[in-house]
């Protein structure tokens, strides 16, 4: 998660730069083109530029203006492109540029105690596609800018932690990157954007905090309808980085989609989900497994605080996560087109580091010629 129109654009190092279009330049070049300069007077004189006289004449005044202003109009604007905003080059920096042929991962090491291992190299880490070694051909290790979307859950079971979940989101905007770009989704029976039309990504932590505010729990529960709006905005994002962080009890009575149906749009789109359920005991429309299992597959991670007041350091622990993940990409031994579903394990050693856990996403669909049916699909979407 496309928007003609008069601008045109070039590419420069990977970046779509727009072109202003110049209807005065394309106007004053009209008037150039279409015949030579018209000559009066008798043949073989130059009366273009000169009079009898030796005096410039109105002619030839006009049209060394005319060659000034097409200078000073179009030159300008041949050179502009050439140079990239500070955001667009920031962008640049941050960016690993690979083709269509190859899967991007994005991988959180940890210790045997859960904390974050960050300093380790590409020379330490080994990927695996269906059991089969793949070479790292992409290897980095930043905090690049990522698109976020929040996915709270707004039905009537909700309404008690209403504040809570608030509170929480926003101290996840409040630990992001400031050129990360937010989207904020919320659902009963219904599914909404939260942020006004004309704004499909913001950085803005007033707009993202008016936007969670407009959350009144009411209504039953589409999950599923959710994510799959939210998985498909993702897709207008420019990062290359994308993230969900569904907040919900994993219940859902109200969905067009299932679970097996997300979990195939989960496979395609390089989106990390975090979940995070918020339910008691007595929640008859509790459901960790999704939770879980939207999470595994997707390289994020399921959280399912015991009170309402670990939600808040769990976004920020989220925060924490998505900032220092590796970001590592391979092109696929296996390059046949037939929609099945490839596995992915990634593993590293490295000195100093026993029992390392890796985390990313399961796997992704091969490219297909003609749809094909995912393991997936037999899934259901209650244990």
């Amino acid at each position: 998660m496309p928007r003609g129109d008069s601008t045109s654009s070039c590419e420069r190092g990977g970046v779509r730069v727009p072109l202003p279009f110049l209807p005065e330049s394309k106007a004053w070049m009209k008037e150039l083109s279409p015949s030579r300069p018209h000559l009066q007077g008798r043949p073989g004189r130059r009366t273009d530029e000169f009079s009898r006289t030796g005096v410039r004449t109105r002619q030839g005044r006009a049209c060394t203006r005319l060659i000034v202003l097409v200078t000073l109009v179009v030159l300008p604007s041949l050179v502009r492109p050439q140079e990239s905003s500070p955001l667009q080059q920031s962008l640049e920096d941050y960016t690993i540029r690979v083709t269509v042929e190859e899967v991007v991962l994005h991988a959180t090491a940890q210790n045997h105690k859960g904390s974050l291992v960050s300093g380790l190299g590409k020379e330490e880490f080994q990927v695996y596609e269906d059991g089969v070694p793949q070479e790292i051909r992409h290897f980095n290790h930043e905090d690049i800018p990522v698109t976020v979307g929040l996915v709270v859950d707004n039905s009537g079971s909700m309404r008690p932690k209403r504040a809570d979940v608030i509170a929480a989101a926003l101290a996840f905007v409040r630990s992001s990157n400031p050129m990360d770009q937010m989207f904020v989704v919320t659902f009963n029976e219904k599914v909404s954007f939260a942020l006004p039309d004309n704004i499909p990504f913001t950085d803005d932590v007033v707009q993202l905090r008016t936007a969670l505010s407009r959350i009144s729990a009411n209504g039953e529960t589409a999950l599923y309808d959710a994510v799959a709006a939210a998985l498909q905005h993702l897709k207008n994002a420019n990062r290359d980085k994308k993230v969900l962080i569904v907040i919900s009890d994993g219940g859902d009575n109200a969905s067009k989609h299932n679970l097996s149906q997300i979990r195939t749009m989960a496979g395609n789109p390089d989106a990390i989900i975090y979940t995070i359920g918020i339910f008691d005991e007595q929640d008859a429309d509790k459901n960790p497994h999704v939770l879980r299992q939207l999470a595994k597959d997707t390289g994020g991670e399921a959280f399912l605080p015991e009170s309402l007041k670990e939600v808040l350091p769990i976004c920020e622990r989220i925060a924490r996560d998505v900032r220092n993940q590796y970001t590592i990409s391979y092109s696929p031994s296996n390059r046949k087109p037939d929609g099945t579903y490839r596995h992915i394990q990634v593993k590293a050693n490295a000195t100093g580091h026993e029992h390392l856990v890796i985390r990313t996403r399961a796997g992704y669909f091969a490219p297909s010629v003609l749809p094909s049916a995912s393991p997936k699909a037999t899934d259901h979407a209650h244990n």
